[in-house]
């Protein structure tokens, strides 16, 4: 007769192995992401390329994407979540609002979200702006 608590626990490194192996499934590989084969997605008011989207060694979930935002426009109201978030200046200017100040942000220039503060942007030039944003989910993070 077998005992179902015997099982259970014979069962238990096959399972962590195969959760194991999943999560390695989506570890991020080593590679370059060329931007002309990035697949595009068009919106209201501006396009974006997602980059890449899995986890790093330390199981934290980075997200990058390029965005592509029409004059005068935002992607979206302001907002605020969890995860931190970066925003790299490619091209044009843009205007951040965080917790209430703003800033002009040009070619080159960086912001840096941290977790649940309060930022939004608008695209204040006469040109499209293109930039980058980075999201950092560490382990547990709930999205927004």
């Amino acid at each position: 007769m077998n005992n179902p608590r015997r099982v259970f626990l014979a069962a238990i490194p096959a399972l962590m192995a195969t959760r194991a192996l999943a999560a390695e499934e989506n570890y991020l590989p080593s590679k370059v992401y060329e931007f002309s084969k990035l697949p595009v997605h068009h919106g209201k008011t501006n396009t974006s390329r997602p980059v890449l989207d899995g986890l790093t060694h330390e199981n934290c979930r980075i997200e990058l994407h390029e965005s592509d935002l029409a004059p005068g426009n935002r992607p979206h109201p302001p907002h605020h979540h969890a995860h931190e978030e970066m925003f790299f200046v490619r091209q044009g200017t843009i205007e951040v609002t965080i917790k209430g100040k703003i800033s002009k942000a040009g070619p080159g220039s960086v912001a840096f979200i941290a977790s649940n503060d309060e930022h939004g942007i608008r695209n204040v030039g006469n040109d499209h702006a293109q930039y980058f944003v980075l999201a950092i989910h560490r382990p547990g993070d709930k999205e927004s």
